[in-house]
């Protein structure tokens, strides 16, 4: 890989309530801990979450690739390092590299995020200091095309119903991303949990799911991979046609 440059580096040590019951990190971990970095990388710049929405501003994850090779372990120290390795006026691309305590890359992700108006419900032009503070660096931590488009699910193998939560919306009201992954994980049978681990997901954020409606999450076998056990998701919400996400998930056998 290239030089990366304008970069900027999180140490977590892993906790006992974002492990599993084998002491190991869960997916939802790792995004909530990728999410933290970015929150912290605003921060750094004093941009933080919380001063864009006063400003009534918020960022907003489109689409996006996790692949990881293994997951930390309970106590675990771990490096996210973060960079932006392009910019539109509206959406910048966040490479993601996740590192063990021998520096040793464990995992990669990739996303593509939208500066919002949370009141209008549309993008908004990114302040031209944040580009200016962050800079970029055009070096991508994953070979990967996060615009491709998934098929959204006709007749489902596995579907679950959730109802969303109050807990379920962040702070620009509406259902956050990792919430989705949680749902699309819910709807796999018990014995692929129990012998495989997720190896990668891929997503599309299509549409808001808001506080009170009931979402219907469906997942279907992908024949085009034979070698490990590859999934199709798509969240709808139920009574209509309305899309909110469609994924792609991989997962490798335990060893």
């Amino acid at each position: 890989m290239k030089m990366i440059k304008n970069y900027f580096d999180k140490q977590f040590e892993l906790r006992y309530f974002e492990m599993n019951e084998l002491g190991i990190a869960s997916p939802t971990t790792m995004l909530t801990l990728l999410e933290e970095t970015a929150a912290e990388h605003c921060y750094s710049i004093n941009h933080s979450l919380y001063q864009l929405a006063d400003q009534n501003i918020g960022w907003v994850l489109i689409s996006g690739v996790m692949r990881m090779k293994r997951y930390p372990r309970y106590k675990e120290k771990i490096t996210i390092r973060t960079w932006l390795s392009n910019y539109t006026t509206i959406k910048g691309y966040r490479e993601n590299l996740i590192y063990d305590e021998q520096n040793n890359i464990i995992g990669r992700a990739r996303g593509l995020w939208i500066f919002f108006d949370i009141n209008r419900r549309r993008p908004t032009q990114i302040f031209d200091d944040i580009i200016e503070k962050w800079s970029f660096c055009n070096v991508e931590s994953i070979n990967h095309n996060i615009s491709e488009k998934i098929e959204a699910i006709e007749s489902p193998a596995y579907e679950l119903k959730f109802k969303i939560n109050k807990y379920d919306t962040d702070m620009i009201k509406h259902v956050n991303n990792i919430r989705y992954l949680q749902w699309a994980i819910e709807s796999i049978p018990d014995h692929i949990i129990d012998q495989y681990y997720l190896h990668s997901i891929d997503g599309r954020f299509i549409s808001e799911a808001n506080y009170g409606q009931t979402v219907i999450s469906m997942t279907k076998d992908d024949p085009k991979d034979s070698k490990d056990k590859s999934f199709i998701h798509s969240i709808k919400i139920e009574g209509t046609n309305k899309v909110c996400a469609q994924a792609k998930t991989i997962w490798k056998r335990l060893h």
